[in-house]
C-alpha cells in the first residue's frame, strides 16, 4: 500500500502538470480533526477544471493514479437508473487500486465550485493555481454533529417506530421475509438509530458525531447498551427477528424517555402499550 505522502504527492503532481486542472481540494474523513486516520480512509479529492467533458470523454488519464482493482462511476450509474445529473458541472470516479488504496475523485467546473465550495465543513484546500478557491474556515465536523430534535421531530420518530412495527409483524405472519427485513431495517431500525443518536447528543451536549449510520455508536453508548443494541440486528430467522424487535423496543423506550425529559415533552406510553398488544396478538396466531 502506498503511503499517505505518496498519494498526496501524486494527486498534486497530476494537478500541477495538467493545465486543465486549476485547483484541488479535499473532503471526507481525512479532513476531520476529530477522527484517527487509518489505512481504510478514502482520499476524497476534487479537481476544479476548466472543462469537465474532455476528462470524461477520454478516461485514459486516470491510469496515472495506479492499477485499478475496481472502479465505480456513480454519475453514470445514476443516469442508467433515470436520475438526472449534469456532467458539465461535476463527475466522479470511485477508484480502488490493486495496492488497496482508494481515491474518490471528482472533477468540478469552476462555476460549480464557486457555488458549492465550503458548503461541507470538512473541506481542506490543497492547491490553487489562480487563487480561485474562496477563503473558508478551518476544516471541522460541525455539519456532522448530532442535531437537537424539535418536539415535532421527536414525536414523529416515536410514531414511525411503533407504527411500522405492525408492518413488520404482518410480514412475519405472511412469511414475507424480504419485506420483513426491509421494513424492519429501513423504517423501524432507522428510527431506533435516530433516537439513540439523540440520546447520545443529550449526554454529550450535542457536541459529537455518531458518523454515518451510527458507525461510532460504540464510542458513546455504554458497553451494556451497545451490546444490547447488537441484539437488535437479526438474521433471516423469524424467532431471531422477534427477539430483535423486543430488544429494539426496550432500548427505544428507555432512550426515548430520557430524550423526552431533556426536551420537556411527554413520551407516548399509549402508542407503546397498544403496539405491544398488537405484536402479542400476531405472535399468538403463528
Amino acid at each position: 500500500m502506498r503511503s499517505e505522502q505518496e498519494i498526496y504527492d501524486l494527486i498534486l503532481h497530476i494537478a500541477k502538470e495538467d493545465e486543465r486542472i486549476r485547483a484541488v481540494y479535499m473532503n471526507g474523513s481525512r479532513t476531520n480533526p476529530e477522527i484517527a486516520i487509518d489505512d481504510f480512509c478514502d482520499y476524497d479529492i476534487v479537481y476544479v477544471v476548466t472543462n469537465t467533458l474532455p476528462f470524461i470523454k477520454d478516461k485514459t488519464w486516470l491510469k496515472i493514479f495506479g492499477e485499478l482493482l475496481m472502479l465505480q462511476e456513480p454519475d453514470s450509474n445514476d443516469l442508467a437508473f433515470g436520475q438526472k445529473n449534469d456532467p458539465t458541472r461535476s463527475y466522479a470516479w470511485l477508484m480502488l487500486f490493486k495496492d488497496f488504496v482508494r481515491i474518490d475523485l471528482q472533477i468540478q467546473s469552476i462555476e460549480a465550485m464557486q457555488e458549492e465550495y465550503g458548503l461541507d465543513s470538512l473541506t481542506v484546500p490543497l492547491f490553487d493555481k489562480d487563487g480561485i478557491l474562496p477563503k473558508i474556515s478551518l476544516s471541522n465536523n460541525r455539519d456532522y454533529l448530532i442535531k437537537k430534535p424539535t418536539k415535532a421531530e421527536y414525536a414523529g420518530c416515536c410514531n414511525e417506530f411503533f407504527w411500522c412495527l405492525n408492518n413488520v409483524a404482518k410480514g412475519i405472519a405472511r412469511d414475507q421475509m424480504p419485506y420483513v427485513i426491509r421494513m424492519y431495517y429501513e423504517t423501524v431500525h432507522k428510527e431506533l438509530n435516530r433516537m439513540l443518536a439523540w440520546h447520545i447528543g443529550v449526554t454529550n451536549d450535542f457536541a459529537v458525531s455518531v458518523g454515518k449510520w451510527g458507525k461510532y455508536f460504540n464510542r458513546y453508548l455504554s458497553e451494556d447498551c451497545y451490546n444490547r443494541y447488537l441484539l437488535t440486528i437479526p438474521d433471516g430467522n423469524y424467532d431471531h427477528i422477534w427477539k430483535a424487535i423486543e430488544e429494539s423496543c426496550r432500548i427505544f423506550r428507555n432512550t426515548a424517555k430520557s430524550v423526552a425529559k431533556y426536551l420537556g415533552c411527554t413520551y407516548n406510553e399509549q402508542d407503546d402499550k397498544n403496539m405491544m398488544e398488537y405484536l402479542d396478538f400476531v405472535k399468538a396466531r403463528l
